[in-house]
């Protein structure tokens, strides 16, 4: 089931960032795939979760992430990408001295999202 809190056209923002959706199903101006915007605050984490219906790709713009991928880590340095199966539960910090912002891209239009906490 879609996260509709983080479908939304509007963005989502949260403690340890914020979304914003550029291109998607729900917005109207895309039909196979989600795109968007990732900030994620010097120091803090997003939630662990998993999107079962997609592959996600990362490519991180600027910061440091160490990012988990199921039971891997990897560090990404600006200019670095990863991509996620669908299913792989996943999580980024940002490690770096600066907020990390990245794009985000999902190869369905209306990604499902389902968090490992209730923070999701």
């Amino acid at each position: 089931m879609p996260d509709s809190a983080e479908s939304s056209g509007q963005g989502r923002t949260a403690s340890w960032g914020g979304l914003q959706w550029l291109a998607s199903r729900e917005i109207g101006n895309a039909h196979g795939l989600t795109l968007g915007r990732v900030v994620i605050r010097k120091g803090c984490a997003n939630p662990r979760h998993r999107h079962d219906n997609c592959e996600e790709a990362l490519y991180l713009l600027k910061g440091r992430l160490e990012h988990s991928v199921g039971d891997a880590q990897v560090v990404l340095e600006p200019g670095d990408v990863i991509v996620i199966p669908p299913g792989v539960s996943h999580h980024a910090v940002s490690i770096g001295e600066e907020d990390a912002e990245a794009v985000i891209a999902y190869d369905a239009g209306e990604r499902h999202y389902e968090g490992e906490s209730e923070e999701g």
